[in-house]
């Protein structure tokens, strides 16, 4: 780690009282030393990892990090601050920062090291030394591993219990040596849930195989397999765990799976290879839970050994088709079914918008060089003329046309996927394009996603004989969900649901004068609600849907403008907040302001999110208003899309483009003014410093690091 980390990289008297400004004061001395090409895009990365999960750990840790192609070397800066700063981390605070940047294309060396690092972090002398650390030499030298901790040995102060490559405490069983990494803990007698005993020796400690993963694969993998390992020890448990990390992983031996007792999956990303421990007791949460609380984790498998639950897949079904689905492993546990089905919808929905995105352009493309008329061009098969633009406008139009027929099939897909893991994809896509073969649309795909992944489910709960379950998978649960689910999508519901697309199309086409006003107003509204979250998916997957057809209709083009028109009002708005008003907002805002300028543009709500999480009661409520204001003047334009993504930047495919920006500038104007209003009514912040997100005394600011929506 030597060329990871030097002097220069340390801060010991970090003096930043904000996540935001503690990354910008380390990522500036990565500049300074050109491990970081650019701040700002470089810092936007961070901000983006910071986004999907707080990097807060319990023990005053703070470890923002990412991959990101501003770096050019793997690089770790370290800062200390006494007066702490706020990650998300359920104790409070965080004194020790780490900075992790790691190049897109990192190799494995590299991410090994920082992995490394990332289990020293779960050390606690080794915490306590860059505590005590008296200048940034000493820091890095002991980062490094050049100035050991101290106490370093202190793992072997539990005696013999915490011997790795101890077999004396198992009775003689070989298994532990095959395990490598087993956290090899004597315990005398039986554990709960035990599955028997060595022969000729007292009975074997229970036995845990683990999985870690987490977005990024950089740290918080590699602290939870420390964390769990750790805690093995404590509690006389064996723990061997697969780090499934930015390196790559390295499978555990089938024959310990087979001998493990339970199973801990800490993940917040879907675990590879998920069907190997299908059929044993097991516990499926987050990442950083196997951080914070390893030893209850430790102790929930045991007691569902102990009483016998194991995997729906071994009980009732086929190897790898239970247990909790993509979508429940992000999930609390205890979920109602309201919460479950909104996940599965948004599941369908995300895998669904780049196929939006891409063939939407597309087709946008081929408007823009051919006009209107090329949807009536003969096939590029049958007529392609290398130098006639018309015929490179019908080839576009026509790979457009092709990528949009896959929209229903994909939601109904992974609404299906999300349900009931990979036995529900085909029963879904097959279920999805009858739903388009039938005219039934975008509510048959719906309905068809959620069909198929009930069928499945209840497919799996059938009792099967062993001897059965290695064709269930690939042969019954394929063949009956898929001609259930046709039956179902022809003869039974397909008619009515198709009735019912015929009929919303009907509406929308008839819609005019306030009527269309109103609607767009509302569409403002939940575009700007959540920026990126149910709601916005909600209003941004009813306009797509409108336009994923041949021939749109003017309606629905003019539902599809409103709804990105509104959708960029909230990161515009912030940005020329922050530029009349400067001083009603912190550096860090006024840094993010400047993006959101060109994320505002470009419709990408992210830009706003920043602003929206320090502040939500004068934000949100500030945008929403915008944004009714900018639907409503849209629809009232008659300002029409047929590209579903854009901004600014498909303005000359958009009807009426003069009037259109004439509502985005309405609708932004009138959120910039709001937000100044309310921002100015509070007590002003006084002091020199930089100031947390909002004014940092403003109880209606949540705490920093917080569950953040993504932008549609």
């Amino acid at each position: 780690m030597s060329d990871m980390i030097t002097a220069d990289l340390v801060d010991l008297d970090l003096s930043a009282d904000t996540k935001e400004a503690a990354a910008r004061a380390l990522a500036e001395r990565m500049v300074a030393l050109g491990r970081v090409t650019d701040l700002e895009g470089f810092l936007a990365d961070v901000a983006a990892r910071e986004a999907q999960m707080p990097t807060g750990l319990d023990g005053g840790i703070g470890i923002p990090h990412c991959r990101s192609e501003h770096v050019t070397e793997p690089t770790l800066a370290f800062g200390r601050s006494a007066a702490g700063v706020d990650f998300g981390a359920a104790d409070g605070p965080a004194d020790l920062i780490f900075l992790i940047a790691a190049p897109a294309g990192a190799d494995d060396a590299h991410l090994t090291i920082l992995s490394s690092l990332a289990r020293q972090l779960m050390n606690a002398e080794f915490t306590a030394a860059l505590r005590s650390a008296g200048d940034a030499a000493a820091a890095a030298a002991l980062i490094r591993g050049a100035e050991p901790a101290p106490a370093e040995d202190a793992a072997e102060e539990t005696g013999s219990t915490a011997d790795t490559g101890s077999t004396a405490d198992t009775g003689g069983t070989a298994d532990t040596a095959d395990t490598g990494a087993v956290s090899a803990a004597a315990s005398a007698g039986t554990a709960p849930g035990s599955t028997g005993q060595d022969s000729g020796g007292p009975a074997r400690p229970f036995r845990i195989v683990a999985v870690t993963s987490c977005p990024t694969g950089i740290a918080h993998t590699y602290m939870a397999a420390e964390s769990l390992e750790n805690a093995g020890r404590e509690e006389g448990v064996e723990v061997v765990v697969e780090t499934q990390g930015s390196a790559g992983f390295t499978r555990l031996d089938p024959a310990v799976i087979a001998a493990a007792d339970g199973v801990i999956l800490a993940h917040d990303v879907a675990v590879r290879e998920k069907d190997r421990f299908a059929g044993k007791p097991t516990v499926d949460t987050g990442v950083k839970a196997a951080i914070n609380r390893p030893g209850e984790l430790i102790g929930e498998v045991r007691d569902k050994a102990a009483r016998g639950e194991v995997t729906a897949a071994a009980a009732d079904g086929p190897a790898g088709s239970g247990g909790a689905t993509p979508v429940e492993r992000g999930g609390e546990s205890g979920e109602g079914y309201g919460t479950k089905l909104r996940k599965w919808l948004m599941s369908g929905v995300s895998y669904m918008v780049p196929f939006v995105a891409a063939g939407g352009l597309l087709i946008a493309l081929g408007f823009a060089i051919g006009g209107y008329e090329i949807n009536k061009a003969p096939s590029v098969m049958d007529h392609f003329v290398w130098t006639q633009a018309d015929s490179w406008a019908a080839l576009l139009f026509q790979i457009g046309g092709v990528a949009f027929a896959f929209l229903v099939p994909v939601l109904a897909g992974y609404i299906a996927y999300g349900m009931a893991d990979r036995p529900g994809l085909v029963p879904g896509f097959v279920g999805g394009s009858i739903a388009l073969t039938i005219n039934a649309g975008f509510l048959g795909g719906l309905a068809a996603g959620l069909i198929s992944g009930a069928v499945v489910l209840a497919i799996q709960r059938v009792p099967i004989p062993k001897a059965l379950r290695g064709i269930m998978p690939v042969v019954v649960i394929p063949l009956v969900s898929a001609a259930v689910v046709g039956f179902l999508m022809f003869v039974v519901i397909g008619k009515p649901i198709a009735s019912a697309q015929e009929g919303m199309t009907d509406w929308l086409n008839g819609l005019s004068g306030a009527n269309a006003v109103l609607l767009g107003a509302l569409l403002g509204l939940m575009m700007c609600f959540d920026l990126g979250g149910p709601v916005n998916k909600v209003a941004y997957t009813f306009a797509t849907a409108g336009i994923a057809v041949a021939s749109p209709s003017d309606s629905a083009m003019k539902i599809m403008a409103a709804v990105m028109a509104a959708g960029m009002v909230p990161p515009l708005a912030m940005a020329l907040a922050t530029t009349v008003r400067g001083r009603l907002f912190n550096a860090a805002e006024r840094e993010n302001g400047k993006a959101a300028w060109v994320l505002g543009a470009s419709f990408i709500s992210e830009g706003a999110i920043p602003f929206a999480a320090a502040d939500p009661l004068r934000v949100i409520p500030s945008s929403m208003v915008g944004g009714a204001v900018t639907g409503a003047l849209s629809m009232a334009f008659g300002a029409t899309l047929r590209a579903p993504h854009g901004g600014i930047f498909v303005v000359p495919l958009i009807g009426n483009p003069l009037l259109y920006l004439v509502a985005i500038a309405a609708g932004v104007c009138v959120t910039t003014a709001l937000v100044i209003v309310l921002k100015g009514l509070r007590k002003p912040v006084t002091g020199t410093s930089a100031q947390g997100p909002g004014t940092g005394t403003d109880p209606s600011a949540p705490t920093p690091g917080a569950k953040q929506p993504v932008a549609a």
